[in-house]
């Protein structure tokens, strides 16, 4: 059928609007730079001087100033060299984790739509199957971005801290088969390492996979190919569920090493997947004001806004009860996480400011069944759940990284820009190869006739 033969036009317009979009994000990461080595040092200093004296909830108990000093030695080795620099290493991290869940998240949610035998989604599969695209882009950068920040964004790579004597770090010392096996600790962390290597390549290898029988089908038009991806996807799911929270505890969690949560490999994918919905949803939305996506009714707009809404709530939860319980328990190896960033001021606005970005406007604007419908108000909902989520992993990684240094400012929102223009470009790119709508789908009539 003719509508079935869609295919979106990635416009030399559209090229060339990315290209801007990256040139201003580089314009303002220089002038950022710029203005960092301008503005001295003194008052980043009284900044990084101040929150140190914060870090506790209370100064009467001992184990707390053992806290305390634990986190101010980790400032030593993340103060070295330039302020400037070390924005531009803890921003280049944070954006690259953010936009590589952003595009792992895109598999998912295809494997998760044949693991249920979805039909809803039929017309719109072809979306997050272009995002998966900047996966092996991901992993790439990762791996680059991780040798070239380690010693600044990750305190446990420093080899003194596994030195005997009173420079050591015990915790760390207990910690450094997990990051060192089976070398010794302090030297090459091939573990760790190899785990990053291992995760890329397993998350790309499914892709490859998946969409190597999605296109079949495109062909032959028959069923077998939908029964192998959907098999294909049950394996990934299992993969995926321990491989995530692995990576959250790899490259987010380790930037705090003295620190940790159970139920941070949760929280990191909650906020993950939640991005990744309104990412979808919001390319959905905009190719169907183009002109595209003419299968796309109100009620899978509905269906997406349903998974914006709900998943709004469920990342609350779990950030509900990540602090809760932590912050109750009132232990301060662990109170101390949140006290940095509620309590001090390059921080506490994001830290408050998440909570209504993520969950009060998100719940607020898409409550009603009319809202989810219409197009106009998810393309304002998804780009504050984007950005609202962007700040969120702004709080994970800067506050371990940058101490009383952190800011948002040119460098950041520079670095942002760029690396949504390149993600942008990268999927669009790779959609505009791609039938826009599954040609033999097996459940693209009860898509057709999916009313709710």
């Amino acid at each position: 059928m003719m509508i079935a033969d869609e295919k979106y036009i990635f416009k030399p317009e559209t090229q060339r609007k990315l290209f801007i979009l990256i040139g201003v994000g580089i314009l303002l990461l220089v002038l950022g730079i710029v203005l960092s080595n301008m503005g001295g040092h003194a008052e980043e200093k009284h900044a990084a001087d101040e929150i140190a004296k914060s870090l506790v909830a209370s100064a009467e108990k001992p184990a707390e100033h053992a806290a305390e000093a634990g986190h101010e030695g980790a400032g030593e080795h993340h103060g070295a060299g330039p302020v400037w620099l070390q924005r531009v290493f803890s921003s280049l991290w944070h954006n690259n984790i953010f936009f590589a869940g952003i595009g792992i998240i895109g598999l998912f949610f295809i494997s998760i739509q044949y693991a249920a035998q979805a039909g809803w989604s039929a017309p719109i599969k072809r979306i997050p199957l272009a995002m998966g695209h900047w996966i092996p882009f991901a992993g790439i950068l990762t791996l680059i971005i991780w040798f070239v920040v380690k010693g600044h964004v990750f305190h446990w790579t420093h080899a003194d801290l596994y030195a005997e004597g009173e420079h050591g770090d015990a915790i760390l010392k207990g910690k450094g088969a997990y990051f060192y096996w089976p070398m010794a600790v302090g030297s090459f962390p091939i573990f760790y390492v190899l785990r990053m290597v291992v995760f890329f390549g397993l998350w790309y290898w499914f892709f490859t996979w998946i969409k190597k029988e999605m296109l079949a089908e495109d062909v032959d038009g028959s069923q077998q190919h939908w029964f192998t991806a959907r098999k294909i996807s049950a394996y990934f799911l299992v993969v995926f569920a321990v491989s995530s929270s692995v990576a959250a505890w790899d490259w987010v969690m380790s930037i705090d090493p003295h620190w940790f949560s159970t139920m941070f490999g949760w929280y990191v994918f909650a906020s993950w997947w939640v991005t990744g919905l309104a990412t979808i949803t919001l390319i959905v939305v905009n190719l169907k004001g183009a002109g595209y996506m003419k299968m796309v009714t109100q009620n899978h707009l509905h269906d997406l806004g349903k998974f914006v809404f709900a998943f709004s709530v469920f990342w609350t939860y779990i950030w509900f009860c990540q602090f809760m319980l932590i912050y109750y328990s009132n232990l301060p190896e662990e109170t101390i996480y949140f006290v940095q960033r509620m309590r001090t001021s390059p921080y506490a606005w994001i830290f408050y400011a998440n909570v209504f970005l993520n969950f009060v406007l998100p719940f607020l604007l898409l409550m009603t069944r009319d809202a989810k419908r219409q197009m106009s108000m998810l393309k304002v909902v998804c780009p504050i759940v984007i950005v609202g989520h962007w700040f969120d992993f702004y709080n994970m990684v800067t506050p371990g990284t940058m101490k009383g240094n952190g800011g948002v400012g040119f460098i950041e929102i520079g670095l942002a820009l760029i690396f949504m223009g390149l993600f942008l470009y990268v999927v669009l790119n790779a959609l505009s190869k791609l039938q826009l709508v599954a040609k033999h789908h097996p459940f693209m009539e009860e898509s057709l006739h999916h009313h709710i």
